[in-house]
């Protein structure tokens, strides 16, 4: 999800305030809170560009077919 926000934020099709949305669920449903999480969640609805970079902090490996079908939809 890390990957498909970084573009939509990139390419103008999310918001920030999406994006602090997201997070905010992945807070509450997390069984283990990280940095770049929270770093997410409390950042500015009008800070783009600091939300993208602590989406640049995600950890993980990128589900291709996944991301495809989610750029589909835009």
């Amino acid at each position: 999800m890390a990957e498909y926000y970084i573009r939509g934020l990139t390419e103008g099709f999310v918001t920030a305030a999406e994006v602090i949305r997201w997070s905010d669920e992945v807070v509450v449903a997390s069984p283990k809170t990280e940095e770049w999480m929270l770093d997410i969640s409390t950042a500015g609805e009008d800070d783009r560009m600091g939300v993208l970079h602590h989406l640049h902090a995600v950890q993980g490996e990128i589900d291709q077919e996944a991301l495809a079908r989610l750029l589909a939809g835009k």
